[in-house]
């Protein structure tokens, strides 16, 4: 069955999740941005907003999108340090590019990983976490290395594999894209 991943979809979803437990911070996030000097981030789908308060938390200056009106109530009364911006990624354009743009799980692939991309300064890092392709998930709910389309000139892929992790109830099968952007597009 296919979900139409709309900002209807997304409030009912996060209506229905009010109090669940939080998870900590994706370890690739942190692991990752660890490495990295802080400066910039865009945590794009930010959900709750766990990896934007422990960006922020971290010295980034954070703006956090998500197109839940909903989950962003709940994500604000976390942090003020963070710009919480409800809006779709396919329709919103930032001020300016991003030293990190983090995206943990998003359910769309192709122009949203292009228009991700091109908002990563040169020299900064974009880091896409989606679920693997498998039977827990729906197939529009998955990525692969491949549904991200970073153009080779203009990227290095520093990390680029799936991987399973433990969380309390089973495992997640995560896919992550790590690479950072060593060049502008032509004009």
């Amino acid at each position: 069955m296919q979900h139409a991943f709309d900002q209807s979809y997304w409030d009912e979803h996060w209506a229905a999740a009010a109090g669940h437990a939080r998870l900590g911070p994706h370890p690739q996030l942190v692991m990752e941005a660890g490495k990295l000097t802080p400066g910039r981030a865009l945590d794009a789908g930010c959900g709750e907003g766990t990896e934007a308060v422990w960006l922020a938390e971290n010295g980034w200056r954070v703006t956090a999108v998500d197109l839940s009106e909903e989950v962003l109530r709940h994500a604000r009364e976390r942090s003020s340090a963070v710009e919480w911006v409800c809006a779709d990624l396919l329709e919103w354009t930032p001020s300016g590019q991003f030293d990190l743009v983090a995206t943990h799980y998003v359910h769309a692939a192709g122009p949203l990983f292009e228009r991700l991309a091109e908002w990563v300064a040169p020299g900064g890092t974009l880091l896409v976490v989606g679920h693997s392709h498998g039977e827990l998930h729906p197939p529009e709910s998955t990525i692969t290395v491949e549904d991200v389309g970073l153009d080779a000139g203009q990227w290095e892929i520093t990390l680029a594999e799936s991987r399973t992790r433990e969380v309390p109830g089973g495992e997640l099968h995560d896919t992550i894209l790590s690479a950072r952007k060593v060049s502008s597009p032509s004009a």
